[in-house]
C-alpha cells in the first residue's frame, strides 16, 4: 500500500491539474471559431485576391475594344565634317557641323473590327470573373466545413474524455470496495490487485485520450491561424440537423454546387474560345492617326533649318487567306474542347449526385444509430449501477462488474461516434450544396 498510495496521488494530481486547466480555458463557440477562420485563413485570403484580379480584368480595354494612344519623343544629334563639290567645281568645306533633330507627337491605333473577337473576349472576362467568385465561395465553404468538422471532432473527443474520467471514478470505487472487503477478509488479495490493474488501465486510457484531444486542439488552432498552444474549451453536445431531405439536396446541388457551376462556366468558356478562333476568318480593320512635330537643323543641307508639324491618318485591313490549314485545325480542336467540357459537366453532375446519395444513406443510418445508441447508453448505465450495488454486497464477481463497465463505455463510444459521423455527413452534404452554416 505504501507503493500504491503515491501512484494514486500522482494520478489524482494529474487529473486535477487537467481539470483546473480546462476550467481556466476560455470557451470557444462554433460561431467564434468560424469568425476567426474567415478572418485569418490563408486559403480564403488567396481566393479573395484571385477573385479581385478576375474582377479587375473585366474592362473593355482588356478585351481590346478601346483605342491605344502612345506618345513619342526622339532627339538626334551629330557633328560632321562635310566637303561639297558643286556643279561649277567650287568646293565648300564645312567642319564640325552640328546636326540636330527633334521629333515628338502622339499616335492613335484602334482596331475597329476583328471578326467579333473583342466581344467574345469581353464575355470571356466576365465568365472568368464569375468563375473566380464561384471558387471563392467554394474556398469559404470548404474552410467552414473544415472548421466545423474539426470543432465537432473535439466535442466528440471531449465527450469520450469525460466518459473515460467517469470510468476511472468507477474503477476507483471498485478498488475502494475491494480494499474494504479485503480488510474484513471477504475477498483475497488477488481481487484487490485485479481492481488496481483495472484502475490503472482506465487511467492509461484517459491519459491517452487526453493527449489525442490536445493534438486535435493544436490542429484546430492551425486551421484558425493562431497560436498553436492556445487552450480553449468546446461545447459539450453535438446537435445534428434531422430535417435534410434528399430531393431538396439534389436540387440545390444542381444550382449551387461549386463544381457543377464551375463546369457550366468552363462550358461557356470553351464556346467563347471557339468563337475567338473563328474570328480570325474575318478581316481585321485598324484605323491609325497621329500628330507629329519635327525640328531639324542641318548646316550642310539644302535647307539648314526645317520645321514641320501636322496630322497623319490611315486605315489598315488584313485578312488571312491561307495559313497552312492551321485555321481549320484550331477550329476542329476547339470543337473537341467544347465536347470535352460538356462531358466533364455531365460527369461532374453524376459524381455529385452519387456523392450526395451515398452521404445521405450514411446520414440516415447515423440518425438511426443515434436513437439506438442513446437507448443503449441508458440501459448500460442502469445495468452498471445495479452491478455496482451487487458488487458492493458481494453478489457478483469482479469480472462481471468489469464487463458491465466495459459495456457502458462501449455504448457511450458508439453513441458519440454515431453523433459525430452523422454531423460530418450533414456538414458534407451542406458543403456540396454551398449551404454550410454555423447552426
Amino acid at each position: 500500500m505504501k507503493i500504491r498510495l503515491p501512484f494514486c496521488l500522482i494520478v489524482a494530481c494529474l487529473i486535477l491539474t487537467g481539470t483546473l486547466h480546462a476550467q481556466d480555458a476560455q470557451l470557444l463557440t462554433i460561431k467564434d471559431a468560424v469568425e476567426i477562420a474567415l478572418k485569418n485563413n490563408y486559403n480564403i485570403k488567396l481566393s479573395q485576391n484571385n477573385a479581385a484580379i478576375a474582377k479587375n480584368n473585366v474592362t473593355p480595354g482588356a478585351a481590346g475594344m478601346l483605342p491605344k494612344v502612345t506618345g513619342q519623343f526622339t532627339s538626334s544629334n551629330s557633328i560632321q565634317n562635310t566637303t561639297q563639290t558643286r556643279s561649277d567645281n567650287t568646293v565648300n568645306v564645312i567642319n564640325n557641323a552640328n546636326n540636330t533633330g527633334t521629333n515628338y507627337g502622339a499616335n492613335l491605333n484602334w482596331t475597329i473590327f476583328d471578326g467579333f473577337n473583342m466581344f467574345a473576349s469581353y464575355k470571356g472576362l466576365k465568365e472568368r470573373n464569375a468563375l473566380g467568385q464561384v471558387l471563392l465561395r467554394d474556398t469559404v465553404q470548404a474552410t467552414l466545413a473544415n472548421v466545423l468538422a474539426s470543432y465537432y471532432d473535439l466535442v466528440n473527443q471531449n465527450e469520450l474524455l469525460n466518459s473515460l474520467k467517469g470510468a476511472m471514478a468507477i474503477s476507483h470505487l471498485q478498488l475502494r470496495y475491494a480494499n474494504d472487503k479485503f480488510k474484513v477478509g471477504r475477498v483475497s488479495k488477488l481481487d484487490v490487485l485485479n481492481a488496481e490493474v483495472n484502475y490503472n488501465t482506465d487511467t492509461a486510457s484517459y491519459i491517452t485520450q487526453r493527449q489525442q484531444y490536445k493534438t486535435s486542439q493544436i490542429r484546430l488552432n492551425q486551421i484558425l491561424i493562431r497560436d498553436l498552444q492556445t487552450d480553449f474549451k468546446v461545447a459539450d453536445t453535438i446537435v445534428v440537423d434531422q430535417k435534410l431531405v434528399l430531393g431538396d439536396i439534389l436540387n440545390q446541388a444542381q444550382g449551387q454546387n461549386p463544381a457543377i457551376l464551375a463546369s457550366q462556366i468552363n462550358q461557356r468558356l470553351a464556346e467563347i474560345s471557339f468563337k475567338q478562333i473563328q474570328s480570325t476568318r474575318y478581316p481585321q480593320v485598324n484605323v491609325n492617326s497621329g500628330y507629329t512635330v519635327s525640328n531639324n537643323k542641318t548646316p550642310a543641307g539644302f535647307a539648314q533649318v526645317q520645321k514641320t508639324n501636322g496630322i497623319s491618318y490611315g486605315l489598315t485591313a488584313t485578312i488571312n487567306i491561307f495559313d497552312g490549314f492551321n485555321q481549320w485545325r484550331r477550329e476542329r480542336n476547339a470543337k473537341l474542347q467544347m465536347n470535352n467540357a460538356g462531358i466533364n459537366y455531365d460527369q461532374t453532375k453524376l459524381s455529385i449526385n452519387s456523392q450526395v446519395s451515398t452521404l445521405y444513406v450514411g446520414y440516415l443510418t447515423g440518425l438511426d444509430l443515434i436513437k439506438l445508441g442513446q437507448s443503449n447508453v441508458t440501459i448500460a448505465k442502469r445495468n452498471l449501477d445495479i452491478s455496482l450495488e451487487k458488487y458492493k454486497i458481494g453478489n457478483i464477481t469482479p469480472l462481471e462488474i468489469r464487463e458491465a463497465q466495459r459495456n457502458y463505455l462501449d455504448a457511450q463510444a458508439k453513441f458519440f461516434s454515431a453523433q459525430y459521423q452523422s454531423k460530418i455527413a450533414e456538414i458534407t452534404l451542406k458543403q456540396i450544396t454551398a449551404t454550410v452554416d454555423i447552426q
